[in-house]
């Protein structure tokens, strides 16, 4: 009941369920005592809705934001506030008095001052804004002045609205002790802190503290690009929440030969990205992208198609490639759109036979396998369970931007998956972890995740107060006290690294002082790795667990685990490379074999249905090798999906990479050569081997 209240109310928690009650009965009260009249009641009531407001504040609540939508926002909140006070004085026969006038004239004045304060404000954050947002930059020969202090900014117009207590506290006690000096000093302190905030703010819009112009800044990072002379860029648009497909290829080009570079279009990304000591300039605006010295790139690589990519997509001198964000056999692999990138970079030999069967205009010429990079971290299966009882993860891919039953198994067959595993003949520990999307476009599909949660929350409940693992529990505490003082240690650290500007910095002082330090990187690597560690080893290898957020990552859930369930999904892909047993939901009820035939990644698979009566056939692979019929084909199909295992995937992507960079080079010498221009700036010369290519581009 409480859980479906807190979704109703599209609150986080219990806590923030019991603020948004408070605060919404609360104000009632104040009316009510307002019109009795009773100042004892009318402050009470008063004293928690300020409360309850400022509580939902600091926990970010969804519901603030839902209020404004409704016309009852902040600022409304605060005069109703105000004239209900004004109502109390009237009520209480104080309409003829001084102090009744001055608390009219205070609150006018007041919201006066809360026009000019949000006038600037807004004025500081536009002018502090710059055409572009970098990372790892030397923008140091930019003047950028520093930022105004984080107090006076970080929830400013929540700041200033508090300053109203000053005179409301003062104006309750002159209305009940009928002595008016205490009204006129809360009125007295609520104004003078009004104009003095007012005051502090007004130097930050002067010209000295403003950054510099857009042309001057886009020059500095022309200088600066001019310095670096990149030669293979990383481009990525999309939303806040997309920032998982771009954060997979950061270690990737970090190995990547040359000097690489990442360009995001979005100001949201930026802090969704995870630490890298690779080069990052977010450009938002098209025509500053257009602009930028991009002349020494000869490699562009996408990870998503957008609309955007036309910005980047427009410049001859690049090769562009587009290598997606995970291999599935899911229709966006086959997107038409990719045939606008001069190549289309696939896993395996499955990704080039996607494309054939699809017949979407991809040419099998301009299709290079490269593997998989970024699987490297996952671990080989050893054939044996890891622990007394195994391990079995559920992902489930997210609901998709269409009701196709086969997107997810959530819908039809995700409560059926967990209710199976936990009830397995034999102990199985079941770790749930779904789509960082899952539920944020269909509100069936986020109650079927808020359901499995409950589901493995009661059951991990109910298997900690069993006899047969109290035992374990208690001679492990101690360990699993170590682990989490040594998680916190961790945490504080990671913390400590991740400060990279001062307190109080905006996006315009990061972009100043966000210098790469890879020492800091490495020791931010190492402390993630051991994070990983102290994270398994603070809860029992019997309990079951829902994991969400970016830690631990999906690979280290793989490599926790002894088998997965999951959909038509990357995830299926990538957990192949583990040699695991597997499990995929035929959601869409095609049958096992045509379901077979149109997902190349559940060839080695067991097929669910949606009943999931076949999950015993998983849990017998995994507990039993010899029983494992489908071992084979998985070890087949790891090849087939993502390549050999030697070269590296990692050398395999760098080889693409400089054979994409001197078809580049062939490509504007032989255009310089046939114009008679001179070749774009950055262009090495060419050697004998190099102008051998140029000779076979032009015959070409």
């Amino acid at each position: 009941m409480i859980s479906t209240a807190i979704r109703l109310a599209r609150v986080g928690s219990r806590s923030e369920l019991i603020a948004a009650a408070f605060m919404g009965l609360s104000y009632p009260c104040v009316m009510i005592a307002a019109l009795i009249p009773n100042i004892w009641f009318f402050a009470a009531a008063t004293f928690v809705t300020y409360v309850s407001d400022w509580f939902l504040h600091q926990r970010r609540s969804y519901l603030i934001n839902r209020l404004a939508k409704v016309r009852a926002g902040l600022s409304i909140r605060f005069l109703l506030r105000e004239l209900l006070l004004i109502l109390l004085l009237a009520r209480l026969q104080l309409a003829e008095q001084t102090v009744y006038y001055a608390a009219v004239a205070c609150f006018l004045l007041f919201y006066g001052l809360q026009a000019a304060h949000g006038t600037l404000t807004t004025l500081i954050r536009l002018r502090r804004t710059m055409p572009v947002v970098t990372r790892n930059v030397d923008l140091g020969a930019i003047p950028i002045p520093g930022p105004p202090p984080r107090r006076l900014l970080n929830r400013a117009a929540e700041k200033m609205l508090h300053l109203d207590a000053f005179a409301m506290v003062g104006l309750l006690i002159a209305a009940k002790t009928g002595t008016d000096d205490f009204g006129y000093l809360g009125i007295l302190i609520t104004l003078v802190l009004g104009v003095l905030y007012i005051a502090v703010l007004v130097p930050y819009i002067l010209k000295g503290r403003r950054v510099p112009s857009a042309a001057a800044v886009l020059a500095g990072l022309d200088g600066w690009l001019r310095e670096y002379r990149p030669t293979v860029a990383l481009y990525f648009s999309g939303s806040r929440d997309s920032a998982y497909q771009v954060n997979m290829w950061l270690e990737t080009m970090a190995q990547t030969e040359g000097r690489p570079l990442i360009i995001l279009r979005e100001r949201a990304i930026v802090s969704q990205l995870a630490s890298t000591t690779v080069p990052v300039v977010c450009v938002p605006g098209g025509v500053h992208l257009m602009n930028m010295d991009l002349s020494t790139v000869r490699v562009a690589l996408y990870a998503a198609n957008v609309g955007k990519n036309i910005h980047m997509l427009r410049v001859p001198t690049i090769k562009h490639v587009f290598i997606g964000h995970g291999d599935s056999d899911k229709l966006a692999s086959v997107n038409p759109y990719s045939k606008a990138y001069d190549e289309v970079w696939t896993a395996g030999r499955a990704g080039r036979d996607r494309y054939a069967l699809a017949d979407v205009g991809v040419r099998d010429e301009d299709i290079v396998e490269v593997g998989r990079p970024q699987l490297a971290p996952i671990e080989s299966w050893t054939g044996t369970p890891k622990q007394q009882i195994p391990t079995v993860l559920y992902a489930p891919t997210w609901e998709g931007w269409d009701d196709n039953p086969g997107n997810t198994s959530l819908l039809l067959a995700g409560e059926n998956i967990v209710k199976r595993l936990l009830g397995a003949e034999q102990p199985v520990r079941v770790l749930y972890k779904p789509h960082p999307f899952t539920g944020t476009r269909s509100a069936q599909a986020k109650a079927a995740h808020l359901r499995i949660t409950a589901m493995v929350e009661k059951a991990a409940a109910a298997r900690a107060a069993e006899p047969r693992w109290t035992g374990q529990a208690a001679a492990g505490a101690a360990d699993r006290a170590a682990a989490q003082a040594e998680l916190t240690r961790i945490e504080a650290k990671l913390d400590e690294l991740a400060a990279r500007v001062p307190s109080g910095a905006d996006e315009s002082e990061e972009s100043r002082a966000s210098l790469a330090d890879p020492a800091r990187e490495n020791e931010a690597a190492t402390l993630r790795t051991e994070w990983n560690r102290a994270y398994w080893r603070t809860f029992g290898y019997w309990e079951h667990r829902v994991i969400t957020g970016g830690r631990p990552h999906l690979y280290d859930c793989f490599n926790e685990s002894d088998g997965m369930v999951s959909d038509i999904s990357s995830v299926v892909s990538d957990f192949i490379a583990s040699g695991k047993p597997y499990a995929v939901t035929d959601s869409a009820e095609l049958g096992a074999d045509e379901f077979k035939r149109q997902n190349t990644a559940v060839r080695a698979a067991v097929i669910l249905s949606n009943t999931a009566k076949e999950i015993d056939q998983l849990l017998t692979a995994i507990t039993e090798s010899s029983a494992d019929p489908l071992a084979d084909a998985r070890r087949e199909l790891k090849q087939y999906l993502l390549g050999p295992d030697e070269p590296t995937s990692m050398e395999q992507f760098n080889a693409a990479v400089r054979a994409l960079t001197a078809k580049a080079e062939a490509r504007n010498a032989a255009v310089a050569q046939r114009t008679g221009a001179a070749e774009p700036e950055g262009s090495p010369g060419l050697n004998d081997s190099d102008a051998t290519r140029v000779d076979s581009a032009v015959g070409d």
